[in-house]
C-alpha cells in the first residue's frame, strides 16, 4: 500500500513517515501543497494524509484539485483547525476523514487502516477501455483472452492504469516500480512498456501505451482520437 504524506512541518511530515513504514507501508513525503498536489494527481497512491495549511495551496484546495481529476483516492485531513466549520469546509472538499492535531497515533493508524480497507474492498480490479489487470492473480484479461504478467510488468501497468489519460513520466515510473536506489535507467521504462504493448496486443486489447516526449506515457483506446 502506498501512501502520500503532504505536511509542511517536515519534522512531523517525517515522523508520520517512519511510523507509517514501521508498520509496513511504502510513504513517501511531499512539503508543500503545490509539490502535493503534483504527486497527488498522478493517481498512483491508496491515500493522502494531508495537512490544510500550507504554503503554495492549502489543503483544502489541493483536495478539491484531486476530486476535480476524478481521482477517488482516500482522504485524511490533519489539522490544528478542529472548529466544527473547519470540519465541514474539509469533508466538502472531498477529505474522507478528518483528524485534529494534536493526535493519538492510535487513532491516527486506526483512521489510515479502516480507510484503506474501505479502499481495497473496491480495488479488486482496474480496467481500461475492454481491458482488466486482476489485482490478485497478476494478470491482463480482454474478453475470454488471459495473460500473466511479471512482477514489474505487473507493476508498470498497474500504475499505467491508476493514471489513465494522465501522464507518468519515465522518472516516476522509475522511482515507483524499481525504487529511488535502484541501478535502473529510462531504457528499462521503455523496455517494460515494450513488453507490455506486446501482451496487450496478444489478447486483443484496445489499449495502447502511448509515449509523449519529455512527458511520459499514458493509456488511450484504439478509438480515442489522436492528440
Amino acid at each position: 500500500m502506498r501512501i502520500l504524506v503532504i505536511e509542511d512541518e517536515k519534522r512531523l511530515a517525517d515522523s508520520l513517515k517512519a511510523l507509517l513504514e514501521a508498520k509496513g507501508f511504502s510513504v513517501e513525503t511531499a512539503y508543500d501543497g503545490e509539490t502535493g498536489a503534483e504527486y497527488a494527481e498522478l493517481c498512483i497512491y491508496d491515500l493522502l494524509i494531508l495537512d490544510v495549511m500550507m504554503p503554495k495551496l492549502n489543503g483544502y484546495d489541493l483536495a478539491r484539485r484531486v476530486r476535480a481529476r476524478r481521482c477517488s483516492v482516500p482522504i485524511l485531513m490533519l489539522t490544528a483547525r478542529s472548529d466544527v466549520l473547519d470540519r465541514i469546509e474539509g469533508l466538502n472538499a472531498g477529505a474522507d476523514y478528518y483528524l485534529a492535531k494534536p493526535f493519538d497515533t492510535r487513532e491516527l493508524l486506526a483512521c489510515v487502516n479502516a480507510l484503506l480497507r474501505r479502499q481495497g474492498q473496491q480495488v479488486d480490479a482496474l480496467t481500461f477501455g475492454n481491458t482488466t489487470l486482476d489485482i490478485a492473480e497478476g494478470a491482463l484479461s480482454c474478453g475470454v483472452e488471459h495473460i500473466r504478467l511479471s512482477a514489474r510488468e505487473f507493476d508498470v501497468m498497474r500504475f499505467l492504469m491508476q493514471a489513465g489519460s494522465h501522464n507518468l513520466s519515465k522518472e516516476v515510473l522509475l522511482s515507483r516500480v524499481w525504487g529511488y536506489d535502484s541501478n535502473a535507467v529510462e531504457n528499462h521504462v521503455e523496455v517494460y512498456v515494450g513488453f507490455l504493448r506486446k501482451k496487450l496486443a496478444s489478447i486483443g486489447s484496445n489499449i495502447r501505451i502511448v509515449a509523449i516526449r519529455k512527458l511520459g506515457y499514458h493509456l488511450e483506446t484504439s478509438d480515442s482520437p489522436d492528440p
